[in-house]
């Protein structure tokens, strides 16, 4: 039974959003970024909004904040926060209402922060444009709260952080930066947009539990933007579930998650990554004849170090990013790299293209040694390791066509044209797009497409060894379920081997079939996924494996 203030806190909600729709320039994919959406927002709750890229849930809390970019402009409904409309406001009342009344952590801490100011003067910066403290003691009291905010979001030595600049901090501690600003002035509201999806799993986690704790203690109202339902299942006490800009679902979290009623969020929760292994699933005695044969690819020993001096009376530091690391991958097979950023994954994937250079060991490409190779020498086996990168709207030139980009390579490569064209338009039918997309630009793709097509430029030339370097961080969840079907399909058809390099222990165990798991610098684990997955050994596997978010929840839409 619901006691009265829980009744009041019904009543009367601290945001109420009624029958909001924002227009679409002419031309879009549809007329509304968002359309006739209405929900309320309680005081001391976490509300949940979760739905895939270009579903709306971002545009609705940039409405909220009076942030909407010039062409997109409300055209309907009504946002009530207390005893005003804010689509009413002028941009001076909501100057006052940012920051004061309702805060924000945006996705990108990097792109937020200012690159040139001191992390503490921004902090104090919100606090200064509100006038906080006003006083004869204003400086000294901005001050102090500054020390008490970086304390507060759990930052090392606030006395010699507030004088870092943004770039000298890890993308963990920039986003508490942001939270401490969100945070300056105790606003009422805050709302994250993604706050965790660039972060490493335990780092992830130390954020979630921190905006938890943080609501607890100040008894605000959040509004949290995910497209991850393992991050809902830990912290949400309600749900909206929005497709295309339509609110297709809500209710408390454990209705949504356990008991989904749209096909919408079926699909969503059916594509969380849920760490089941590979290799339990689709092992028998022909695969394993398979890895039994001559590798592909062997490492060992491998050794690269950087050498950084910081000024000329100051001690060399020496950072081994790449320690002693061995390994093999077998024609067919997907070996998985796991690992946070800075445990030297990305680096070994370098060192494997010889994008940079290695300090010891050996990289035997078919038994002979690649490492020693100067770039002339290495140029005619180029086209047998090839790399499918992290950002598939950086690493696409987007001035080139997509025939261009998946012929371009073959050509170089004394490939006729006409034969580059007809394998690139086979490509495209491989990675499940249409024929249609060879005359087209990369802009005119979503990013899950613009990852097939990287996909099959890293496919065109006939490699026998793929590399693919987070390749499905940047993805919604859906769509990197899509192109992980899409990466075995492939192998499964070409036979290629394949090193995924992730910081996703539940992505590994879906597609990889054995997995190394690494710390600074050095291989702590090795194994099969459900080895690994299910019976870690080394500590920091274990502290990976339980940063998982929503690990204890059990969606029974997997179990139907």
């Amino acid at each position: 039974m619901m006691d009265s203030s829980d009744q009041t806190r019904r009543t009367v909600p601290l945001l109420s959003i009624q029958n909001l729709s924002v227009a679409l320039p002419a031309g879009g994919d549809r007329p509304y970024a968002v359309k006739d959406i209405s929900f309320e927002l309680n005081p001391n709750e976490i509300l949940c909004i979760v739905g895939e890229s270009g579903s709306g849930k971002s545009i609705s809390a940039n409405a909220i904040m009076g942030l909407l970019p010039a062409y997109l402009k409300p055209q309907a409904g009504r946002i009530q926060f207390r005893d005003q409309d804010l689509l009413q406001q002028s941009e001076q009342t909501l100057l006052g209402l940012r920051g004061k009344d309702i805060g924000m952590i945006f996705q990108e801490p990097m792109s937020a922060l200012n690159p040139v100011m001191k992390v503490g003067d921004q902090i104090a910066e919100v606090m200064q444009v509100h006038n906080a403290f006003a006083g004869p003691e204003q400086k000294s009291r901005i001050h102090a709260r500054v020390m008490e905010l970086l304390e507060l979001v759990g930052l090392p030595d606030p006395q010699s952080l507030q004088y870092a600049y943004p770039f000298r901090l890890s993308g963990g501690q920039r986003q508490r930066v942001m939270i401490a600003m969100a945070l300056a002035l105790e606003p009422a509201i805050l709302i994250a947009d993604e706050p965790t999806t660039a972060l490493d799993v335990t780092t992830q986690a130390q954020i979630l539990k921190l905006i938890k704790d943080i609501q607890r203690s100040m008894q605000m109202a959040v509004m949290f933007i995910t497209h991850d339902f393992g991050v809902v299942a830990d912290i949400a006490d309600r749900v909206l579930v929005m497709e295309k800009g339509l609110l297709v679902e809500t209710g408390l979290a454990a209705e949504v998650l356990n008991a989904p009623t749209h096909p919408y969020t079926k699909r969503l929760i059916a594509a969380v990554p849920h760490g089941t292994s590979r290799t339990s699933i689709t092992d028998d005695d022909s695969q394993l004849a398979e890895i039994t044969q001559a590798p592909v690819l062997e490492v060992k020993g491998l050794k690269k170090t950087y050498i950084t001096a910081r000024g000329m009376f100051v001690k060399k530091r020496v950072v081994h990013a790449v320690n002693e690391v061995s390994f093999c991958v077998q024609r067919g097979q997907t070996l998985g790299i796991v690992g946070e950023s800075g445990s030297g994954k990305s680096t070994i994937g370098r060192c494997l293209l010889k994008l940079t250079g290695i300090d010891g060991g050996q990289m035997l490409f078919h038994g002979q040694d690649i490492a020693p190779l100067t770039a002339a020498q290495f140029r005619p086996m180029r086209h047998k390791i090839q790399m499918i990168f992290q950002d598939p709207f950086a690493s696409l030139n987007p001035r080139h066509t997509v025939g261009r980009i998946l012929t371009d390579g073959p050509v170089a490569n004394g490939v006729p044209y006409a034969q580059a064209a007809t394998r690139a338009r086979e490509l495209l039918k491989l990675v499940e797009l249409e024929e249609s997309a060879f005359d087209r630009y990369p802009n005119a793709f979503s990013g899950g497409q613009r990852q097939r097509i990287g996909i099959a430029r890293a496919l065109a030339l006939n490699p026998e060894l793929l590399v693919a370097d987070e390749s499905v961080s940047a993805l919604d969840v859906s769509v990197q379920a899509q192109v992980l079907r899409l990466l075995q399909d492939i192998q499964r058809r070409l036979n290629v081997a394949m090193i995924f390099i992730t910081h996703d222990l539940r992505v590994a165990a879906q597609i990889c079939d054995q997995i190394v798991v690494m710390h600074q610098g050095s291989i702590v684990e090795s194994g099969t996924p459900g080895a690994v997955f299910d019976h870690p050994q080394h500590l920091y596997t274990q502290t990976l494996i339980k940063a998982i978010p929503g690990q204890d929840w059990k969606p029974m839409a997997k179990q139907t």
